[in-house]
């Protein structure tokens, strides 16, 4: 049996004074991809902000090689995780290059300044996502899909062994969604544990090996893609009729979803 990276058990989250999920518990193995998926609201990215020590949980205990991180330091968390939040409009002029060089902080000493190292890893990590060209452009002045892409490239340059994504997808049009789930299997091949969260449940059959359903701020459903993205489970917790669809192409066998227009009585 393989032992977990990350495991998270009966874990109650959200803010000072309000509970927004509750008895959460998954596990995540080196290698591994998770795909949080559920409705606005129902908790996804305040479960992510707790798994990272953002806030402090309710109860319950997040645990990385079989040790809680609950007394861990700042510096500490960051050598293990890498983020990517939501992309937000920047607000300081910093470079393409130098919001990715904040990845090493965690690696740089008190006062001292990014090696040669830290700046070769800062643009292999832009250039795997094919924005080397933009490392001299401000921030401010990107795209939302360049600035989303900017921010994976910056959890990369972490080096983590924990890659936690939040909608990584969210604001890239199709072609640069396609470049960066095939980024998260390839980081996962090199034994990286990913847990990243989604609207689309297609990009949980592209890239997922298992899926956790978070259903108002409870695990409604976790296991294998397959078995846990069905119409049933996607119509009792989006309210919407799917067929899932089997195709098969160069000998694999792919899935997808092709949602109804029409209401759903319920």
């Amino acid at each position: 049996m393989v032992a977990d990276r990350l495991k998270v058990e009966r874990l109650a989250f959200g803010y000072p004074g309000r509970v927004v999920g509750r008895d959460v518990s998954f596990g995540l193995a080196a290698g591994q991809v998770l795909c949080l998926l559920g409705p606005n609201g129902s908790g996804k990215t305040t479960l992510f902000r707790t798994l990272l020590r953002l806030l402090e949980p309710h109860d319950g205990v997040v645990l990385v090689d079989g040790a809680s991180i609950a007394g861990w330091a700042r510096r500490r968390i960051a050598r293990v995780f890498g983020y990517v939040p939501q992309a937000q409009p920047g607000t300081f002029p910093f470079t393409a290059r130098e919001m990715v060089l904040m990845g090493r902080t965690a690696h740089v000493g008190l006062f001292a300044s990014p090696s040669v190292r830290d700046q070769r890893q800062a643009e292999a990590a832009l250039d795997s996502l094919g924005i080397g060209h933009l490392a001299d452009r401000p921030y401010p002045e990107m795209s939302g899909g360049e600035r989303q892409l900017a921010l994976v490239a910056r959890a990369l340059a972490q080096e983590p062994s924990i890659l936690v994504m939040d909608e990584p997808t969210a604001s890239l049009d199709f072609g640069n969604q396609v470049r960066v789930l095939s980024h998260v299997q390839a980081l996962a091949r090199r034994g990286i544990a990913v847990v990243l969260s989604t609207h689309d449940p297609d990009q949980a059959f592209l890239c997922a090996d298992r899926v956790a359903l978070l259903h108002d701020g409870r695990l409604a459903h976790l296991g294998p893609t397959a078995e846990v993205v069905t119409p049933a489970t996607l119509r009792e917790t989006y309210g919407v009729e799917v067929e899932v669809v089997t195709l098969t192409r160069d000998g694999r066998t792919l899935r997808v979803c092709v949602p109804s227009l029409e209401p759903h009585p319920g």
